[in-house]
């Protein structure tokens, strides 16, 4: 599949590259969010040297590394490097022009060689060299932790780059063939993670490619929803049981602290920072509101969890296909959350873009302390932080514009400040029929692409 996406970050990458003496970059984020392919499009005219650590002996690594200079400096000497110190004067000496070295998963180069950060720290402060240096891993706490105060290259990048998963509109990039009604499927089960979208058959229909993805003993869904689960902890982080918690239903504070019966705020915060959950207060309030929430923000982990893995043992006992007609059956259902937070996304873009008005500077949702009050999206302005928009999603293929429109109407009243002047924002799937002309309406087709 040709590369898609991340214009942003490229341009990052080559506003780095062409800066003269540029000091390394930090390329980080989590496990398939695509970090290796991103750099590799970047570096696709460039010279460049790419080494990929796999935790092997000091020695084995700069064997490895020996053989991709080769690939790039052929007259380089056929001479083992003794250390990493020799490899960097030695590669840097070839250097006559700016040559890229990437240093790919770097944690597991320094689990077996810890000295090199220091090592490195040591080649730059000697002074410029021609060779460009990029570190790149999926061990998200180990890249943050380089750039720390305490660190040995603390203070000694020019570019840090988190690399997130895609938004909804990018996502639609990986599926140029599908309909933006299915794109939307697709992305509230998989979410943004460019392998998941590759992964997806667009020749094939659904129930086709939950068979192959999911229900399959050795399905790739299925392994992969163990290997988010396991993500990286430290003593005392419990992820899988905090994630259990939140999509069970558990999702205040208290409540996923008598779940897992333990402190669970390390590990909401280590979540939060994978962008694999997040924390939901009524956007009128700040965030320190006691009516904050977590849900699951990671749309293939909440497929997982919610659906998926209850039948995980059946699954690979062999009941898969018998399984697959209930999967089928609940998607519906799961993916009217989703929707709701898809469309907040579409309001965000709308807002920079200027097309819900000035100084657009929160959208979230809102409740009331009952909940017998809930409104999708509201869009706060200005320093007062006044609501200007409210909008209501709805997970149908078309919905009645005016009976909707009188119901959030209604909603708005709740808010703590009303505003006679709201403007107002309805989304379904595919058709908002007889909207009054002054409503923005949207469908997955503005989300997703025509």
């Amino acid at each position: 599949m040709a590369f898609v996406n991340r214009a942003a970050e490229l341009a990052e990458l080559r506003r780095w590259w062409d800066a003269p003496d540029a000091r390394p970059a930090v390329v980080w984020g989590r496990r398939r969010v695509g970090k290796t392919a991103l750099i590799q499009e970047f570096a696709r005219d460039l010279p460049a040297i790419f080494h990929t650590g796999a935790a092997r002996s000091p020695a084995g690594e700069l064997h490895q590394l020996l053989r991709q200079v080769q690939a790039v400096f052929p007259n380089i000497a056929d001479r083992p490097f003794r250390d990493w110190d020799d490899a960097l004067e030695r590669i840097s000496a070839l250097a006559t022009h700016p040559v890229l070295l990437v240093l790919d998963e770097f944690p597991e180069l320094v689990s077996t060689s810890p000295e090199l950060p220091g090592v490195l720290r040591a080649f730059l402060d000697r002074g410029p060299s021609r060779l460009r240096l990029l570190l790149c891993g999926s061990a998200v706490r180990h890249m943050e932790a380089l750039q720390e105060h305490r660190a040995p290259l603390y203070g000694r990048f020019d570019l840090t780059l988190l690399v997130h998963p895609f938004t909804p509109h990018e996502a639609a990039l990986m599926l140029p063939d599908l309909p933006p009604t299915q794109r939307a499927v697709v992305f509230g089960l998989l979410g943004g993670v460019p392998l998941y979208l590759s992964w997806w058959d667009q020749a094939a229909t659904l129930e086709e490619n939950l068979r192959r993805l999911v229900c399959r003993p050795a399905a790739p869904l299925l392994n992969e929803g163990r290997l988010v689960l396991a993500t990286e902890v430290e003593k005392g982080e419990l992820p899988g049981a905090v994630l259990h918690a939140i999509a069970a239903g558990r999702t205040r504070h208290n409540e996923i602290k008598d779940w897992v019966r333990a402190e669970p705020s390390r590990t909401l915060d280590r979540l939060m920072e994978l962008r694999l959950i997040e924390r939901l207060v009524p956007v009128t309030e700040g965030d320190r509101s006691r009516r904050r929430i977590y849900r699951v923000a990671d749309n293939f982990l909440a497929f997982y969890l919610n659906l998926v893995e209850r039948f995980r043992p059946e699954i690979e006992r062999g009941l898969g296909d018998s399984i697959l007609d209930v999967l089928v059956a609940a998607i519906d259902d799961h993916l009217g959350p989703v929707w709701e937070a898809v469309f907040r996304d579409h309001l965000r873009r709308l807002a920079v873009s200027g097309e819900l008005g000035p100084e657009i500077v929160a959208i979230g949702p809102y409740w009331t302390d009952d909940g017998r009050v809930e409104i999708d999206a509201v869009a706060l302005s200005g320093r007062s932080r006044r609501p200007v928009v409210v909008g209501e999603a709805k997970w149908r293929r078309s919905i009645d514009g005016r009976r909707v429109l009188t119901e959030l109407a209604a909603k708005a009243t709740h808010l703590p400040e009303h505003n006679p002047e709201l403007r107002y924002v309805l989304c379904a799937r595919e058709t908002v029929r007889d909207a009054p002309d002054d409503v923005l309406t949207c469908t997955a087709a503005d989300i997703f692409g025509g």
